[in-house]
């Protein structure tokens, strides 16, 4: 039986995916769960891996394409098994393939119906339709720049440089009609990668759509160092990976936010999902932007095991081998900038996360000790929290906790 290989669906809200490179050609056998593609999405590239044992056959999508995501790109047949027909193809109705831009181009020449604004049968890419709505444009306002004049996301992008944040279409129309005013002649515009792109795009869709509060606590430090150090020595000749703050508060914000699954929760439209699992998503610096690689069952994991995962995760994400399992399913963020002398920052969640931990540098600070002053290792945490799922008293129970955890580490782990 044939397998469809489509464009995978890998992050939330994604609508296309850029495929970089096929790891096996047209014809040649592959085995089930050996790597077949890289996709780029907005947050990695990821390694998917083929569905079933077979042939590659009936490869449609050249390395760079954008895809629409369940566009069926390939098949895994059988040896001497025919392709499937268009009519059988669950894509077929519906596929569109997009251009590197994001905007579509029919990938069949007669079953797909074009989109259209509602006072015309102008197609609309689906980037530019969900452009339009997050910026409140009227499609009839905008002169789409397309094959046949469809609307593409850089004409809805145009629109909304040249007229700002005008109080209706009309004036956004007016706007498009007049040239943007010369900047200095200096000045150099980059180039974004896709993945930078989408997540400036996804950033500011969570900025701007959850309402986020934050809660700042400094934790002395002291004995998080104290049981690092002592687990260290013990694993030392054992321990291949050394571990590192970002582990232990990897363990102990799993450990605290089982005792406060409100913080692990997310918004979703039928109101508020408790996750039963507590999976860890750790912010990481990648090329072209930020990754958040995903420590799955954190809380029932010891640190040794979370640093061994930590490691893979980092390594694999700075080689570009990232799997779709490794981003996804986050239920909380931590964010730590304290390796690069940052003191303390605000961190944008990740939706529909709940919160986000943003985690400063660990630095010796003078403190009231027993009412006279003393020098301790502290370090500030801040939690943005989603004021639809937590409200200011549970984020500061599980801040308060967190600071206890850290404190008396061993008691928790």
């Amino acid at each position: 039986m044939a397998h469809s290989i489509v464009m995978p669906a890998l992050e939330m809200a994604q609508e296309t995916g850029k495929l970089i490179s096929w790891r096996k050609k047209e014809g040649d056998a592959v085995a089930k769960g050996e790597p077949l593609m890289d996709v780029e999405t907005d947050k990695a590239v990821v390694e998917i891996e083929s569905p079933a044992d077979g042939i590659l056959a009936g490869v449609k999508a050249n390395e760079g394409d954008v895809i629409l995501v369940g566009q069926t790109i390939a098949w895994i047949v059988a040896p001497g098994e025919n392709l499937p027909t268009e009519s059988e193809s669950p894509s077929a109705a519906t596929g569109r393939k997009m251009d590197s831009q994001g905007s579509s181009v029919s990938s069949t020449s007669s079953t797909s119906s074009p989109s259209s604004t509602s006072s015309s049968n102008v197609r609309v890419s689906p980037k530019a339709r969900r452009l339009a709505r997050e910026h409140n444009i009227d499609l009839s306002a905008v002169r789409g720049t397309g094959s046949e004049g469809e609307i593409l996301a850089d004409d809805v992008l145009a629109l909304v440089n040249a007229s700002g944040s005008p109080a209706n279409s009309t004036a956004r129309a007016g706007a498009q009609a007049r040239p943007p005013a010369a900047g200095p002649a200096s000045a150099a515009t980059e180039t974004m990668s896709s993945i930078a792109r989408l997540m400036a795009e996804r950033t500011a869709q969570s900025w701007t759509s959850v309402p986020h509060f934050f809660v700042v606590r400094e934790v002395d430090a002291s004995a998080l160092l104290a049981t690092r150090e002592k687990l260290a020595t013990k694993t030392d000749k054992t321990q291949a990976v050394r571990i590192t703050h970002t582990d232990f508060l990897v363990a102990l914000v799993a450990r605290v936010l089982m005792k406060h699954p409100r913080v692990n929760a997310a918004w979703s439209g039928e109101g508020i999902r408790i996750n039963s699992d507590v999976n860890i998503g750790i912010a990481r610096a990648v090329e072209d932007g930020v990754v958040a690689a995903v420590i799955h069952g954190a809380s029932a994991k010891n640190v040794a095991e979370i640093a061994a995962l930590r490691s893979d995760l980092t390594d694999r994400a700075r080689a570009g081998k990232l799997r779709p399992a490794d981003i996804t399913g986050a239920t909380f963020t931590i964010s730590n900038l304290g390796m690069y002398n940052v003191d303390a920052f605000t961190a944008i969640i990740v939706a529909p996360q709940a919160a986000i931990l943003a985690v400063g540098r660990l630095a010796d600070r003078v403190v009231p000790v027993d009412g006279k002053a003393a020098i301790r290792p502290m370090m500030t945490l801040t939690l943005s929290a989603d004021h639809r799922v937590i409200d200011g008293v549970r984020a500061a129970l599980f801040l308060n906790d967190l600071a206890d955890a850290m404190c008396e580490p061993e008691k928790w782990l």
